[in-house]
């Protein structure tokens, strides 16, 4: 397979890549509501996306990645019920809301840096664009799509038939509803009506002037308007959850199309999984989250010790990113298992001269890396074909036998390992490497102390006497053996 495909959610079907613009992919993906620590899920929908930008760079396109910043309007349920989360959490900390979302999105991109995804294009915050939330609203206003009721604006959505092509869902079941279904919302024309715009009661914390009062827009407007003010009113590849296909998505098509009147809004629909606990999604409403702090340093009661950032990234790619990626310590565990044999590889890869042995065959590797990319962006299996291609090396050089063209595997491994899967092992500092050293030394010591005890003299003496060879002297006392670096 030459050409990438993806899975389109709208068609549900795998269809070639093909962008409007054959010389820049226009691509958005849903961003955080900044209310609390990003968790488990965060990261996979986000590492998910960043590999799937940098795989779209690595096949020559320029890309405009935009990412929104959620700090208005995402209310506590999806039916406009319920309160802001940003309030919840302002009123939670005793803060101002604008503190909750500074503190929230500053520890959200701390966490993505570490996590090695790279930063949006263009990243926009939902209170920063009201002015184009109200000028979308007003068109479909203007259109006849939305209706005004006490300061508030809802979507009608029996004026548009195609409501519901995203998730599946039929219109005439979403209206079908009785109006004991409106219990709280009797302002609602119908149940499945969503909020564009809602009034601000007395004390509520976030609110702006508009032309129907004061207020703050709902969640699913603000997509709409900053995606098209910086990608047009197509584009081509809109990223998110699972979780998000339905309301969000669905109102996001429904609005943009109705204002703009060109179709389609998006041309291709791409949703990652979700991850799971025990089988159960993960999320903070059924408290089974586990936040990427917690992750990388163990303080969860679900975890027994921490995991390093990249392990976290691994252990994301090891799967599709369709698939959804069930947490238990015994997967990090393994994952942790492999990205240390990955990283053991590359290391040897890296130090080892070329030799004079016969070549590698890198042209077909990389061609079954592009065709595992090509087919959804199947990371999983690129992954699988890495590990190949570093294991028939590593084999060749501990046998003596390197392959002459060593420069050519290192360039191959680095591109798709560092630049594509964003997976490049650290280098070991200096300091780090010296502590290394130093524990390895009082386990080689524990060893020979055993071999004493056990009378195995001529053992504790070989031990000893390689430890001389290398610039290692030990000496025996009453009170165990100490040892220093030869100068």
């Amino acid at each position: 397979m030459r050409t990438l495909h993806f899975y389109n959610t709208l068609t549900r079907q795998k269809e070639p890549f093909a962008p409007m613009d054959p010389a820049l992919v226009r691509m958005y993906v849903c961003g955080p509501t900044v209310y609390d620590h990003a968790h488990l899920g965060h990261a996979k929908s986000y590492v998910s996306f960043d590999v799937i930008r940098r795989y779209l760079r690595y096949l020559g396109y320029r890309v405009r990645y935009v990412q929104n910043i959620t700090d208005v309007g995402h209310l506590m349920g999806d039916t406009d019920e319920g309160e802001d989360k940003l309030i919840l959490a302002a009123r939670r900390e005793r803060l101002e809301p604008m503190e909750v979302a500074e503190k929230y999105f500053r520890s959200f991109t701390e966490d993505m840096d570490r996590l090695g995804v790279l930063p949006p294009d263009i990243q926009p915050r939902a209170s920063g664009h009201i002015p184009e939330q109200i000028e979308l609203i007003e068109l479909l206003l203007e259109r006849g799509y939305a209706y005004v009721v006490n300061g508030s604006v809802y979507f009608d959505v029996s004026r548009d038939p195609d409501y519901g092509k995203l998730s599946g869902r039929r219109i005439e079941e979403l209206l079908a509803g009785s109006r004991e279904g409106l219990e709280g919302l009797e302002e609602k024309r119908h149940p499945a009506d969503f909020a564009l715009w809602k009034r601000a009661e007395p004390g509520h914390l976030l609110r702006w002037r508009s032309p129907w009062g004061i207020g703050y827009p709902g969640w699913h407007i603000e997509c709409s308007a900053m995606s098209m003010r910086y990608l047009g009113p197509q584009f081509d590849i809109h990223g998110g959850g699972l979780e998000n296909q339905f309301p969000h998505h669905e109102c996001e098509i429904a609005q943009s199309e109705s204002a703009t009147g060109q179709e389609p809004f998006v041309r291709y629909w791409l949703h990652n999984n979700m991850v799971t606990v025990g089988g159960q999604k993960m999320g903070k409403s059924l408290g089974n989250a586990i936040s990427l702090k917690q992750l990388f340093s163990g303080d969860h009661p679900l975890l027994e010790r921490g995991y390093a950032p990249q392990v976290v990234r691994f252990f994301i790619l090891q799967s599709h990113y369709r698939s959804p990626l069930d947490f238990s310590n015994e997967a990090l565990k393994a994952a942790e298992r492999g990205w240390d044999t990955l990283s053991d590889a590359v290391r040897l890869l890296q130090e080892a001269p070329a030799g004079e042995g016969a070549s590698v065959d890198t042209e077909a590797y990389r061609q079954r890396l592009e065709a595992a990319m090509n087919d959804d962006c199947n990371t999983a299996q690129a992954l699988a074909v890495l590990f190949e291609l570093l294991r028939d090396v590593r084999s060749r050089i501990l046998a003596g036998e390197a392959p002459g063209n060593l420069d050519q595997v290192r360039f191959l491994v680095r591109t798709w390992l560092g630049e594509v899967l964003g997976l490049w092992p650290e280098p070991v500092s200096g300091r780090e490497a010296h502590s290394r050293l130093r524990a390895l030394v009082e386990l080689v010591l524990e060893l020979r102390q055993h071999a004493r005890r056990e009378r195995q003299w001529a053992l504790a003496d070989a031990i000893r006497d390689r430890l001389t060879a290398i610039g290692i002297e030990v000496q025996d006392t009453p009170q165990g053996p100490v040892w220093r670096f030869r100068p």
